[in-house]
């Protein structure tokens, strides 16, 4: 098994909203902001190639959207999915699997892009199967009023309009190295993926159950999360099983640390050892 964090575009948005109730003066020291108040987040994907099967968890947000769209994001050192792949040595059409962990527009935007006219749609990786959280699913199709910007209809009606998409409902083992399971804090039917490597440790990828280190306190939860009190009791039984059984965390939006093991203190669980994917994995 081979494991690459897909790099694909640095992002701002504002920190208060990152952190929810925690105050500012509490959650900078974890988390640097600049003077308008944004933090600077990283927006990366993995990549597990099993040798059968090439298998992408998430995709960024596309380059669907318009320039007022995106302007709210302040991209920075963004390449985009396909040139992100394309550094690590992987075309579109090498994707056997696509699975998404939930469908807000950074974690799904491009895996649909415009088609050769420039009128309509395809899909990004063409050979691939689409995996998605039914539960996941049936929010986006009828949102409530908080979550409903989050999804937009040309990331999404393309994917179920391909026939490749298919629907998770349960806890399931998707390859025999990746178990996916279900989270509804952040949002109904988040999957969270868990890999078994080549070492004999589990790889979890975190996506927004916990966006980065900074996130590990229990109380420091985003105000994006549409159930917190659930978020909350998720994030305290997650990090209770990964620091027993010695799982490698790996941060989606963490610019500063790309994977961590986690240790137990008198304050709590907290991160341990920070490290590249690169530094343990594939060497």
């Amino acid at each position: 098994m081979k494991l690459f964090a897909v790099n694909i575009t640095n992002f701002k948005i504002d920190g208060g909203a990152m952190f929810g109730v925690v105050p500012k003066v509490l959650w900078e020291k974890r988390y640097p902001a600049d003077e308008n108040n944004l933090c600077n987040w990283a927006l990366r994907s993995l990549l597990i190639d099993t040798g059968e099967r090439v298998v992408l968890i998430d995709n960024g947000f596309g380059d669907k959207q318009s320039d007022k769209f995106m302007s709210r994001f302040h991209l920075n050192e963004n390449l985009g999915i396909e040139k992100a792949l394309e550094n690590i040595g992987y075309k579109p059409e090498q994707i056997s699997d696509m699975l998404i962990t939930h469908l807000h527009y950074d974690h799904c935007g491009g895996g649909v892009k415009h088609d050769a006219s420039g009128n309509g749609y395809e899909l990004t990786f063409p050979n691939a199967r689409y995996w998605v959280g039914k539960a996941q699913w049936d929010s986006a199709m009828n949102p409530n009023s908080r979550e409903a910007t989050s999804f937009l209809e040309e990331n999404l009606i393309p994917m179920q309009r391909s026939g490749k998409m298919t629907l998770v409902e349960e806890e399931t083992e998707l390859l025999p190295e990746l178990y996916v399971r279900i989270f509804n804090g952040h949002t109904d039917g988040q999957l969270i993926p868990f890999i078994k490597t080549g070492n004999g440790s589990t790889l979890v990828f975190a996506a927004d159950l916990l966006p980065s280190t900074a996130h590990i306190p229990l109380p420091y939860i985003m105000s994006y999360d549409m159930k917190p009190e659930i978020t909350l009791s998720e994030k305290e039984s997650f990090l209770e099983e990964a620091e027993k059984n010695n799982y490698t965390i790996f941060f989606q939006h963490d610019l500063y640390n790309e994977c961590c093991t986690l240790q137990k203190t008198r304050r709590g669980i907290s991160a341990g050892e920070t490290f590249l994917l690169s530094d343990r994995f594939n060497n």
